[in-house]
């Protein structure tokens, strides 16, 4: 009996040893970071810039695996099933991890049992962008505007039940009016057709909308973040502005596989926190428009969960389904 004890006590050291070990020198060959999104996007340039850093600070490649399609399911689900090893990792979205569960009826991964949150990386906040016909200056000015047209004001939105399109749901709500829903693919598009009058209003990121607000071919009423943009600080927020509570943008962040070695979620957590927080990531961050952030896993876990509820009630009150 006590020959066995031994040898179990033995082989739980062993393990302890070599699990540590594999921490020390992970990683040991080139990371692969899956984007779930075509590159030229938010998620594969904030990948691009972290990833770059890492490999400098560690030693090995990121290199951005671009796997488009089916709103990001197809990249995630190739996340969710690779091995957890910390040799995959994956730039999750609100989209991918939020808005996706609160819109379709099934996906064949779970955000939450799926992936071991290792950062947030940004935030990045909606503007929300009018005609400059529009003879409104504020959102509450667009909101009486609105009340007066019932059901004749058109939003554009980067598709059914994308971020853009539930917060738009969401700004209905709260502000008591209904429009009309103009699905697109991409907020290109239906910031476009905003420029050209077919549209009366749309969101967009404050990096892509500048152009357009300094050129005055369209109207910043409001941005969708808890505090102003210190890319354009005349802008109000749309809580500032009489929606108190409400909050639209992306965030983005980094996810492990599920079942991830604590040690190497642990590595991974604090080179990333420490990239994002070098002047030359964090100042490149802000001029795209977006906040840099940095998070403990347990602080993105809330971040998660939080915004599951607040997209599943969003949602259902709208009836918004994707399939």
């Amino acid at each position: 009996m006590r020959n066995k004890l031994s040898i179990v006590m033995m082989l739980v050291l062993a393990a302890t040893f070599c699990r540590g070990a594999w921490s020390q020198v992970y990683p040991a060959k080139p990371v692969r970071l899956v984007v779930p999104f075509s590159a030229g996007g938010g998620a594969d340039i904030f990948a691009r810039l972290v990833g770059r850093k890492l490999g400098e600070n560690m030693g090995q490649s990121f290199v951005v695996d671009n796997r488009a399609g089916a709103s990001g399911i197809i990249g995630c689900e190739l996340v969710a099933r690779a091995a957890p090893d910390g040799y995959t990792l994956l730039m999750g979205t609100t989209g991918t991890h939020t808005t996706n569960p609160a819109v379709f009826s099934k996906l064949p991964y779970d955000p939450l049992k799926d992936f071991a949150p290792i950062s947030l990386v940004a935030e990045s906040p909606f503007v929300l962008l009018v005609h400059p016909s529009l003879p409104v200056k504020s959102v509450q000015e667009l909101i009486a505007f609105a009340k007066t047209r019932p059901g004749q004001i058109t939003y554009g939105s980067s598709g059914i039940g994308s971020s853009s399109h539930l917060g738009f749901e969401l700004f209905n709500m709260m502000a008591g009016i209904k429009g009309v829903h103009v699905p697109y693919k991409g907020l290109a598009p239906a910031t476009l057709d905003t420029v050209s009058g077919n549209l009366i209003m749309t969101w967009n990121s404050i990096t892509a909308a500048a152009p357009y607000i300094r050129d005055k071919r369209l109207r910043a009423l409001g941005i969708g973040s808890t505090k102003r943009s210190k890319l354009m600080p005349d802008i109000p927020t749309i809580a500032e502005s009489g929606l108190k509570g409400y909050e639209l943008g992306s965030w983005y962040g980094i996810f492990a596989p599920a079942g991830t070695p604590p040690e190497i979620v642990r590595r991974l957590h604090n080179e990333l926190v420490k990239a994002i927080a070098s002047p030359d990531i964090s100042e490149q961050l802000v001029a795209l428009g977006a906040e840099p952030v940095g998070s403990t896993p347990e602080a993105f876990v809330a971040v998660l969960k939080r915004d599951l509820v607040k997209w599943q009630k969003v949602a259902r009150e709208a009836n918004v389904k994707a399939e």
